[in-house]
C-alpha cells in the first residue's frame, strides 16, 4: 500500500472528495460510525432504505402472483419509502387483528347466535343475565323449571345457557359462571372479512411499491455516497482555524500512476510514501484463482494485519482435504461437484461459491478414495479387483492414524511458516525455537510410529540429530537471556508446551470421527432400503425413495460437520501454530455507491 498525505483548503474539500469518489481507488481514513447528528441522520436513512428494499424483495418472493394496485403517489423516493413503511406497519396490524379475531371467534362459536345489545336492554329493565357452561352429563333439566333459563347452544359435548334474574338475586346453580363474548361468531366472521379485505388491498398496493425498488436503491446509493464523503470530510484534520484540511489515504501501488495523475491536477498538496504497519493501513488480499475462493472462509475470522502474511493460500489445500476427510464419501463428492457446476452456470452471482463447492467436491473424492467409500459402500466389495489392489484401501484404524499424521503435518507446516516470517523480520530467537519444535515433533512422531511397527522409520543417527538439535534449539532460544548459559535453565519451562502440541494433535481425530460417522449413517440407509425391497409390488420403489431421501439427509448433515470442523482446526490449531495475529481492516476505497 502507498500512503498519501493530502493538504487542501477546506472550501475545496467537497469538490475534491467528489472527484476522488469518481476515481474510486483510494481508501480515505474515515470513521466507521456516525460522527455527529447529520451523519447519524444519513446513517439511519440509509438503514431505512435498506430495510425497505429487503422487506419488499421478501414480499415479492412470498407473493409473486399478487395483483398489483397502483398508488396515486409521485415517483419520489422519500414518499415511496414512507408509504412502504406505513403499508408494512398496517399489514402487520391487520394480521395481528386477524389473530385476535380468530381467537375471539373460537371462544364465541360455542355460544351460538346472540346480540350483545340484548344484555344491555335487560340491564335497563332491572334484570341481570348470567351465563354458564357445563357438560351435557352434568346439566340438570330441573334448573329450567326453577329459573327462567334459556339454552343458547350445545357444542362440543357442553351446554351453554343463560339465567335471567332480577338484579341482586343469585341463582343457586352448581356451575361455574362465565362471561359472554362481546360478539357472536357470525359478527366476528364479518369483521374478519373486512380486515381480510383491507389486508388484500394493502398487499396489492405493496406489490406496486415492490416494483419501485429501483428508485429506493438509487436513493439509498446516493445517500450512502454522500455519507461516505461526509465521513471522510469529518475525519480530516483541520488547521489554520478550519481553513486548511489534512486527509490521509491509502491505495495499492499499482494504482499510483492514476492517483497521482488525479492529485496533480487538483488544488492539493500531497506526499506519497510506502505505508508501514504503524500507519494502520487497510488490507487488500491478493491471491491466485484457487486461494481466492477460500477468502470468504478466512474472512469469517479476521483479516491479517498489515505486513502480516495472508494464510489463505496456505490453509486452502488443507481445508479442501479436511472437508473431504470429514465428508468421507466419494459419492457425495460427485454430487457436490455436480451442484457446484450447476450453481456456476445457473447462478452467475454465486459463481465463485459454485467453484468453491466444486473444489470441496474434489477433496471429497480424493480423501474418501483412501478407504474406498462410495455411498456408504466399499469399492472393494462392489467392484471385483485383485487382492493386492484391495489391500491398498485403508482400514478404519489406518484412517484414524492418517488423520492424526495429516494433522501433525499441518502443525509442522504452520510452525515452519511462523519460523520463515520470524526470519524475514530478523527475529532469530523465535525462528530457531519454531525450527526446534518442528524437529522434536518429527522425532516424536517417527519414534512412536517405529515403536508400533517394530521398524525404525528413520535411521538412528537421524533420530538422534532431530531429538538433540530440536531440544537444544528450544532450550537455548525459547527464553532469551543476557547471559547465554542461563538460557537452558529458563528454556526448560518451554518444554511444557509439548502438552499443547499433543492437545492440538488430538483435535485432528475429529476428521476421522466425522468421516466414519457419515459412512456408518450411509451404510444404515443402504441396509434399511434393501430390507424394504422385499415388500411385495412396491418394495423397490420404496427402497429407491428411501435411498434418495436418506442419502440427501446424510449428505446435508455430513456437509454441515465437514464445513464447521475444518474451520475450527484452521482458526484454532493452524492459525495459532502459525503465529497469526490478525486485526486488519478491509480496503474500502472512497467511491460512488451503486
Amino acid at each position: 500500500m502507498t500512503k498519501y498525505s493530502i493538504i487542501l483548503l477546506t472550501s475545496d474539500m467537497d469538490d475534491f472528495l467528489i472527484g476522488l469518489q469518481e476515481l474510486g481507488m483510494m481508501d480515505i481514513t474515515r470513521s466507521a460510525k456516525p460522527v455527529d447528528e447529520r451523519a447519524m441522520s444519513m446513517f439511519d436513512t440509509v438503514a431505512r432504505y435498506g430495510n425497505a428494499i429487503g422487506r419488499l424483495a421478501a414480499f415479492r418472493k412470498k407473493h409473486p402472483d399478487t395483483k398489483v394496485s397502483e398508488l396515486p403517489l409521485p415517483h419520489d423516493p422519500e414518499t415511496i419509502l414512507d408509504s412502504t413503511e406505513r403499508h408494512f406497519a398496517q399489514m402487520e396490524e391487520c394480521r395481528t387483528t386477524l389473530v385476535t379475531l380468530r381467537k375471539n371467534m373460537e371462544a364465541a362459536l360455542p355460544w351460538g347466535e346472540f346480540r350483545s345489545t340484548d344484555v344491555g336492554r335487560l340491564a335497563s329493565m332491572g334484570l341481570h343475565a348470567r351465563f354458564y357452561s357445563v357438560s351435557k352429563r352434568k346439566f340438570n333439566p330441573q334448573w329450567q323449571a326453577d329459573y327462567p333459563l334459556a339454552i343458547l347452544n350445545e357444542y362440543g359435548g357442553r351446554v351453554y345457557f343463560t339465567v335471567i334474574t332480577p338484579a341482586g338475586e343469585t341463582p343457586r346453580i352448581p356451575a361455574e359462571e362465565t362471561q359472554l363474548p362481546r360478539s357472536c361468531a357470525s359478527e366476528l366472521g364479518m369483521e374478519m372479512d373486512k380486515v381480510k379485505g383491507r389486508l388484500r388491498i394493502l398487499e396489492e398496493e405493496t406489490a406496486w411499491l415492490a416494483s419501485m425498488t429501483g428508485i429506493l436503491a438509487a436513493a439509498k446509493a446516493s445517500i450512502a455516497t454522500v455519507l461516505d464523503r461526509y465521513s471522510a470530510m469529518s475525519s480530516s484534520t483541520k488547521e489554520g482555524e478550519n481553513t486548511i484540511s489534512v486527509l490521509e489515504g491509502f491505495a495499492p501501488e499499482e494504482d499510483m500512476e492514476k492517483i497521482c495523475g488525479f492529485l496533480d491536477t487538483g488544488p492539493v498538496v500531497y506526499i506519497k510514501e510506502e505505508a508501514t504497519a504503524n500507519d494502520d493501513p487497510p488490507v487488500k488480499l491478493k491471491n491466485n484463482a484457487f486461494a481466492r475462493l477460500f477468502e470468504p472462509i478466512g474472512s469469517l475470522y479476521m483479516l491479517p494485519r498489515y505486513g502480516e502474511w495472508d494464510l489463505t493460500p496456505f490453509f486452502a489445500p488443507f481445508y479442501m482435504l479436511f472437508f473431504g476427510l470429514c465428508l468421507g464419501d466419494m459419492g457425495y463428492g460427485l454430487l457436490l461437484i455436480a451442484t457446484g457446476l450447476a450453481a456456476s452456470i445457473k447462478l452467475p452471482k454465486f459463481k465463485a461459491y459454485g467453484k468453491l463447492i466444486i473444489w470441496l467436491g474434489v477433496g471429497s473424492i480424493i480423501m474418501p478414495l483412501l478407504s474406498g467409500t462410495f455411498f456408504g459402500m466399499k469399492l472393494a466389495d462392489i467392484i471385483p479387483m485383485p487382492e493386492n489392489i484391495k489391500s491398498l484401501f485403508f482400514s478404519d484404524m489406518k484412517m484414524f492414524w492418517f488423520s492424526i499424521i495429516f494433522g501433525l503435518l499441518q502443525i509442522v507446516f504452520a510452525r515452519i511458516l511462523k519460523a520463515i516470517q520470524c526470519f524475514n523480520r530478523k527475529e532469530w530467537d523465535p525462528a530457531l525455537t519454531e525450527i526446534g519444535w518442528c524437529m522434536i515433533i518429527l522425532w516424536a512422531a517417527s519414534a512412536y510410529a517405529g515403536s508400533q511397527t517394530g521398524n525404525s522409520i528413520l535411521p538412528k543417527t537421524a533420530n538422534i540429530i532431530l531429538a538433540a538439535t530440536g531440544t537444544a534449539l528450544v532450550l537455548f532460544f525459547s527464553k532469551p537471556a543476557k547471559f547465554f548459559l542461563l538460557r537452558p535453565l529458563k528454556g526448560i519451562v518451554s518444554l511444557y508446551d509439548i502438552t499443547g502440541i499433543f492437545g492440538d494433535m488430538l483435535s485432528y481425530i475429529r476428521l476421522f470421527g466425522l468421516g466414519t460417522t457419515g459412512g456408518i449413517l450411509a451404510l444404515v440407509i443402504n441396509s434399511i432400503s434393501m430390507s424394504l425391497s422385499g415388500v411385495p409390488y412396491i418394495g423397490w420403489a420404496l427402497a429407491v425413495l428411501l435411498l434418495i431421501i436418506g442419502h440427501i439427509a446424510v449428505m446435508g448433515l455430513s456437509c454441515l460437520g465437514a464445513f464447521v470442523h475444518p474451520i475450527r482446526l484452521t482458526f484454532v490449531e493452524f492459525y495459532k501454530n502459525a503465529g497469526f495475529e490478525g486485526g486488519g481492516r478491509p480496503f474500502n476505497p472512497l467511491k460512488i455507491n451503486k
